[in-house]
């Protein structure tokens, strides 16, 4: 054991300790007799960089993980990286631009080494981030979705649902995202209300001089209306209902048609049907049997059908048919408008619907066990419980799923087409689709004859996988591994992704291997700033995760994540819980620097303040352990770090080791220093998963500790019994120590001044006697009659009244009146958290925690207010 350093040098500690645990595969899991605890991380992008997201929840996991690890289990922590199409192939598109490059100008294989080039590039650059975080995950099971063997399982996949008939190809209305050029799920579409505008278009009736009035916020899809509809209870419109009117600027006639969809209250309640570019529209359009005139191309531009917008941007057109209906008397009047824009969750381009032929995979049937686990029996526990609701609501209004998007960077789709009426085999590969077909068709195809389908699947579709895969559990179903450390136990994600990916995977681990995927799913909070607002780039409020690191080290910057974290809450996080944390981390170093510093007298005998103290800090660990436990065990870490701050904060820094601190110039005895040793090694202990490097450091420089066997892989300490009294009479204890410092520094008393103090006769005996006397620097402590002394200062605590002797020339009135004034307060404050405790609102909509906490204060008040009479009582 060596001397520490005045100061903990964050940076050093993090590098020495960090390696020291990869060198010794410490992280590192293989199946054996133990029983298994897995988490599968949910894997960042592959280009990602670390943010407070990703920061929050690996530092969850690796708490839960670490703890594992000490309890004795065989935590396995796997860790990877997703491919993510459309976020990939932008950047790699934006990349080749640059260049001078369009990808539409280079084959498919040319781009996907333009991609693998830059993901090689700037791929995995966040493992070794989360490294720098102290992230416990056997690298050597690191996973990227695109591996031969990763790929390989999302082929499968899709050939067993396929072969289920699960998987078919419809040509429906889809979201068409122009900027990435693909589809995006419902669940990829965010609604922002927007300010807008409502246009009102003339639609004249064929041979007649009457016209209906439409309002629309899209008039440059006019060129896509195929009917005007009214609804048949609509008497304005009675009369109009099977003529047909004329679309302005093109000319083209339409039918007017009835239906009663249409909503009487809106606009001027006649509607203009587009069924290539409106769900509601389509359905109207199936619905009556209309043509679909599809107005724009990929990119959002009108193609020929716009006439002489053709080639022109969407919202440039809006633009210019405003001037041109205005021009031809065909703006009847234009309102300022507020509705909800479809925008896209990748690129934020307004989306556009689009009828397209994709590939689907049909969810009412293989939901049910995802229903029925999570919502009935309860196999997989939610923490918080309360986005069961959110999750019940998404699957019970489940579409089928579009798994199909037109980019290049992904799995391409296993489908191969040969003939010309759009006939396909489904295989792992060309060679094995050609073997499947040659063997159920009378006519001989070559490879020539085969072309695979240009799609890729969404990405979704392989993480889905995600705990089956890593463990190669949907290629090889009955795998040792797949068989030992599946199902996984603990899920740590943000709420944001339950319909992308929680509920997915708990429906293909349902599907794949009829088991759930994992046993517990925590949902994070969302990271916000001290204003609330959701951290970003765009606003620049998100801090360089790195930097914090660097600056605070990661063991602060953990513990100010988990300051301010509770499950499912959004995180209002402040660079301040970094210096909190780091506050914290200087205050464990100095204790350890204040222990290290006591030298022993071995034939010094353990004083009764010590044995005391001891005594009362073990029972007050065990008592904290209790309750970390139970915490652990519900999911609330956040609360598991508090206790474990306040315990060896408050009572062992702050109360423990001024009790046993010897004299100055006195040496400690042997007992005492043994034995507080082996708490502070149990306070390390526990500790270890918020604070692991300092935690490892600290701990391999106790006196008399095995330092061989590392702290992360030590044991969890074990829960003893506890004496509840010892507790409960050291917080009365504590009580009078304050009383007394309160005491001194009214009176400007110094410490160094020696005080008597005295108790009234009581029936319960006044513990801790020593621990009193020499932290509050008293003289004489014992039991007396006020009548002894002529004015005393007398104070109330639980059952026990405490009288300080008054000196001579001690001002009477003066203290009354400073009395009186301090009564008067503590009667107003009484009185408003009486009243708010008469507010029913506040007791039916507060949490029980604060409402409990306002019942503390009126117990804590009365009792402040006792003694205040008592003292008045006394003096006067």
């Amino acid at each position: 054991m060596m001397q520490l350093p005045p100061k903990y040098n964050h940076i050093e500690t993090e590098k020495k300790w960090y390696s020291f645990w990869m060198e010794n595969n410490l992280f590192k899991s293989l199946p054996n007799e133990k029983e298994p605890f897995t988490i599968v991380i949910p894997p960042p992008n592959v280009t990602g960089l670390l943010h407070m997201g990703h920061m929050l929840n690996n530092t969850l996991q690796d708490i839960l993980v670490r703890r594992a690890r000490m309890l004795g289990k065989n935590a396995c922590w796997v860790p990877g990286t997703d491919h993510a199409s459309i976020a990939t192939e932008a950047k790699v598109v934006e990349n080749l631009k640059k260049k001078g490059i369009n990808k539409s100008d280079i084959s498919r294989d040319e781009f996907l080494k333009h991609a693998w080039d830059w993901t090689e590039k700037y791929g995995g650059g966040i493992l070794e981030q989360l490294k720098k975080l102290g992230c416990s995950c056997d690298w050597d099971r690191t996973k990227f979705t695109l591996d031969d063997d990763m790929y390989e399982s999302v082929i499968v996949a899709f050939e067993k649902l396929h072969d289920k008939d699960l998987i078919y190809r419809g040509y429906r209305m889809i979201n068409w995202d122009p900027e990435a050029k693909t589809t995006v799920s419902d669940e990829e579409v965010n609604y922002i209300e927007e300010d807008s505008s409502l246009f009102y278009l003339k639609y004249v009736i064929e041979n007649s001089n009457k016209e209906l009035e439409v309002a629309t916020t899209r008039p440059e899809t006019i060129f896509g209306d195929t009917a005007l509809c009214v609804n048949p209870k609509d008497e304005r419109y009675k009369g109009f209902i099977g003529k047909y009117a004329i679309v302005p600027i093109c000319g083209r006639k339409i039918p007017i048609i009835a239906d009663s969809y249409v909503d009487l209250e809106f606009g001027t309640g006649c509607l203009k049907v587009t069924p290539a570019h409106d769900i509601n529209d389509y359905n109207l359009g199936i619905k009556h049997n209309l043509d679909t005139i599809d107005i724009f191309d990929e990119n959002a531009s009108l193609n020929i059908n716009g006439l002489h917008y053709e080639g022109k941007d969407r919202f440039l057109v809006r633009k210019e048919i405003e001037v041109e209906l205005k021009a031809k008397n065909l703006l009847v009047k234009k309102e300022n408008y507020i509705h909800n824009v479809g925008r896209s969750e990748r690129t934020n381009s307004v989306v556009e619907p689009r009828l397209s032929k994709q590939w689907f995979l049909k969810m009412d049937d293989i939901t049910k066990p995802a229903i029925e686990n999570v919502l009935e029996n309860e196999n997989v526990k939610f923490f918080p419980s309360k986005f069961k609701s959110t999750y019940k609501y998404w699957l019970e209004n489940i579409k089928d799923w579009n798994i199909s998007r037109q980019l290049s960077w992904g799995h391409q789709i296993p489908v191969f087409y040969y003939g010309h009426n759009g006939d396909y085999i489904v295989a792992k590969n060309k060679k094995e689709a050609l073997i499947k077909l040659n063997t159920k068709s009378e006519t001989i195809y070559s490879e020539d004859d085969l072309s695979q389908d240009n799609d890729v699947l969404d990405t979704w579709f392989s993480s889905w996988l995600w705990p089956i895969s890593v463990f190669d559990g949907i290629r090889n179903p009955d795998n040792k591994e797949i068989n030992y450390y599946y199902p996984t136990q603990d899920l740590v994600t943000g709420p944001d992704i339950i319909f992308f990916w929680v509920a997915r995977m708990i429906i293909s681990g349902y599907e794949f291997r009829d088991e759930k995927p994992f046993s517990n799913v925590y949902f994070t909070g969302i990271v916000r700033d001290k204003l609330r607002r959701k951290m970003s780039k765009q606003l620049g409020n998100s801090p360089d995760a790195i930097k914090l690191i660097e600056e605070y080290g990661a063991d602060s910057v953990r513990v100010g994540l988990m300051l301010s974290s509770a499950a499912g809450n959004d995180l209002l996080f402040d660079e301040s819980l970094c210096q909190q944390g780091k506050n914290f981390t200087n205050k464990l170093w100095n204790a350890s620097r204040l222990v290290n510093g006591w030298e022993i007298d071995v034939n010094k005998s353990q004083p009764k303040v010590n044995e005391l103290g001891l005594e009362w800090y073990n029972n007050k660990f065990n008592y904290t352990l209790e309750l970390i436990n139970k915490n652990f065990d519900n999911y609330r870490i956040s609360d598991v770090l508090m206790s474990s701050y306040r315990l060896i904060w408050d009572d062992f820094c702050s109360w423990l080791l001024e009790i046993i601190k010897p004299d100055y110039g006195e040496q400690i005895d042997l007992k005492s220093k043994t034995e507080l040793i082996k708490l502070f090694e149990k306070n390390l202990k526990v500790l270890h998963p918020f604070m692991p490097f300092l935690t490892e450091e600290i701990f391999h420089n106790l006196p008399d500790i095995n330092a061989i066997n590392p702290l992360t892989t030590s044991s969890w300490p074990k829960l003893e019994s506890y004496k509840q009294n010892t507790v409960d009479d050291f917080e009365i204890t504590k009580e009078i120590i304050s009383q007394i410092r309160n005491y001194r520094k009214e009176k400007n008393i110094s410490f160094k001044t020696s005080l008597d103090l005295y108790y009234l006769p009581n029936k319960s005996t006044l513990g801790n006697i020593e621990i009193i006397k020499k932290i509050a620097s008293i003289d004489i402590l014992k039991e007396s009659s006020k009548t002894d002394f002529e004015m005393v200062n007398s104070f109330l605590i639980k059952n026990f009244e405490f009288f300080i002797p008054l000196e001579e020339g001690f001002d009477k009135g003066a203290e009354i009146e400073k009395l009186k004034k301090e009564l008067d307060y503590n009667d107003s404050f009484l009185k408003s958290v009486q009243n708010k405790l008469k507010n029913e609102n506040f007791i039916n909509n507060a949490p029980n925690t604060i409402v409990n906490k306002e019942k503390q204060k009126i117990i804590d008040t009365e009792q402040k207010i006792k003694s205040l009479k008592k003292s008045i009582s006394d003096l006067s």
